[in-house]
């Protein structure tokens, strides 16, 4: 079990690594909410699986589960962000 430190390390980590930083960027690229989510979501997953080596094994589910709520909510804010700038 992580502790609270830990989770929070682990939080910060995701978001200014591949699942905040490029997840902000794909859900920009895109208007489409659903899209967003999805790519943002697969970036978070991809970059846990690659991070541990490709051995399943080796891959936590709760960082797996933070990268992925990461790459979401990052994808998210991007699309936000290309709706509020493309009408204004």
């Amino acid at each position: 079990m992580l502790g609270i430190l830990d989770l929070l390390g682990t939080i910060g980590g995701d978001i200014l690594s591949l699942p905040g930083i490029l997840g902000l960027a794909l859900g920009m690229a895109t208007r489409n909410w659903i899209l967003a989510a999805v790519l943002g979501g697969a970036v978070g997953a991809a970059q846990t699986i690659v991070f541990a080596g490709f051995n399943m094994a080796e891959v936590q589910l709760l960082g797996l589960a933070i990268a992925v709520l990461v790459g979401v909510l990052a994808s998210s804010v991007g699309c936000v962000i290309r709706h509020k700038g493309a009408t204004v």
